[in-house]
């Protein structure tokens, strides 16, 4: 049984091993790809896949040669990552505590304001001029608002819409309202395909509303992977644990059979001897 854990960290750390190939293959297909929003999160999952790759070729080694040293960096590698992780989780959680739409009266979608959201999204998307152009080619290479090209007024007032959709395919609800004066994102809105809102206030506020709510699932999410690492980090405890007592194990019996050797060389001498004299 104190095998068990042995045997079980080395099966895991095979599956994730080979979950990590395409997650790699993944990234490397991105490179070539011209799309933006591909090459976007192309780092990201080259990073994690490389991540899995050592952790779980490690584990591996550590736990099918039962190598205690191997195992000791597998746990302060498993370590590193459950702190890391943890800490991600915190954060993401802070961050997205802040934000969602607004409710618009007589309309089935919701708008969202810029300044609902966490200093730390805002300054993301206001201070680097270069991430907001990624996500302006990612959205515009989407076609998220040709698929409102057809609407006509009424579906404006019954169907809902995305965040992205509320805040960069048209232009604020209260522009049709005579109070332009109260939304600079109404002098910012054109009907040209490729402008619309895309530079509204309105439109960075769609985008960190989608980037809130996927970071919130992702905290989520992140919370089970941490149980989970846990629950291999302890197991792998045990499988360092017994890596180590097998090579101490085996070197006492080195030393024992070291010391015994002598006397059983005495033991078959003293046969021997007996024999001969009944023998002889």
């Amino acid at each position: 049984m104190h095998r068990l854990s042995n045997t079980v960290i080395g099966f895991l750390n095979f599956f994730t091993l080979l979950a990590s190939i395409p997650i790699i293959g993944a990234g490397l297909w991105m490179a070539r790809s011209t799309t933006t929003c591909e090459n976007f999160f192309q780092t990201p999952l080259l990073a994690i896949g490389f991540i899995v790759l050592v952790i779980s070729l490690i584990g591996f080694i550590g736990s099918c040669f039962h190598l205690a040293w191997a195992l000791w960096v597998y746990l302060v590698i498993m370590l590193f990552l459950i702190a890391t992780i943890f800490t991600l989780t915190i954060f993401g959680f802070i961050v997205t505590n802040q934000g969602g739409g607004v409710e618009v009266v007589g309309r089935n979608y919701m708008e969202y304001h810029l300044d609902d959201y966490s200093t730390w999204l805002r300054n993301r998307i206001i201070k680097d001029p270069h991430y907001w152009s990624t996500i302006r080619s990612c959205i515009l290479g989407s076609n998220t608002c040709a698929k409102l090209a057809s609407w006509t007024s009424l579906d404006y007032i019954q169907r809902a819409m995305s965040p992205i959709q509320s805040g960069c395919c048209k232009a604020p609800t209260s522009c049709n309202y005579n109070m332009m004066n109260s939304d600079p994102d109404c002098y910012k809105w054109n009907n040209t395909p490729t402008i619309l809102c895309y530079n509204c206030d309105s439109c960075k506020a769609g985008v960190l509303e989608n980037i809130r709510q996927d970071w919130h699932k992702i905290s989520v999410l992140s919370i089970v992977v941490l149980v989970f690492l846990i629950g291999i980090y302890s197991i792998g405890c045990c499988a360092f644990r017994n890596a180590r007592r097998s090579q101490t194990d085996y070197q006492h019996g080195e030393n024992r059979m070291s010391k015994v050797r002598p006397r059983w060389d005495y033991y078959c001498w003293r046969w021997w001897h007996d024999r001969k004299e009944q023998l002889f």
